[in-house]
């Protein structure tokens, strides 16, 4: 029940899975034909547990990290559930350690997702995550998308 979810991105287009239970199923791939550096692995690979999910992060961006919009957008069976955006780095008081990383750096941080907050009902879900270096959303630096199976009822 209590799993990993680890992955280390290198190479486009192709379609890895990240976890598998009795409960939960994800997987993940690039949305642009860009090979990243990247490596994030979350625990426990449940959604029963209502606690608190561990996270960790490790990137290696290939332009400097001033400005950082991420969008989330989520289908749950093919019907769009979510729309959301936040400016992570402004370039002012920004509170992330991602902010102000150069080029080529190596950024590697830990964070926990509150699992309580949501809750998901049996069904599939399509999470696509982009990191944009400029506010009107032109240029993206990263995309992921994500595929999530939820095999029982809501948790």
């Amino acid at each position: 029940m209590f799993g990993l979810f680890f992955f280390i991105l290198f190479t486009p287009g192709v379609s890895e899975l990240l976890c598998t239970s009795s409960e939960l199923e994800m997987s993940y791939t690039f949305c642009d034909s860009t090979a990243h550096d990247f490596m994030f692995n979350l625990t426990p690979c449940s959604i029963m547990n209502k606690s608190v999910w561990k996270a960790a992060l490790m990137w290696i961006p290939r332009s400097d990290i001033t400005f950082l919009k991420i969008v989330f957008n989520v289908w749950y069976d093919n019907a769009k559930a979510l729309h959301w955006k936040e400016v992570l780095c402004s370039g002012a008081d920004d509170e992330y350690t991602v902010c102000g990383m150069l080029k080529g750096e190596t950024i590697v941080t830990t964070f926990d997702i509150k699992g309580a907050r949501t809750k998901f009902p049996k069904g599939n879900y399509n999470i696509i995550s982009q990191g944009f270096s400029d506010d009107s959303e032109h240029n993206m630096i990263m995309c992921l998308n994500f595929t999530m199976i939820v095999k029982q009822g809501a948790f």
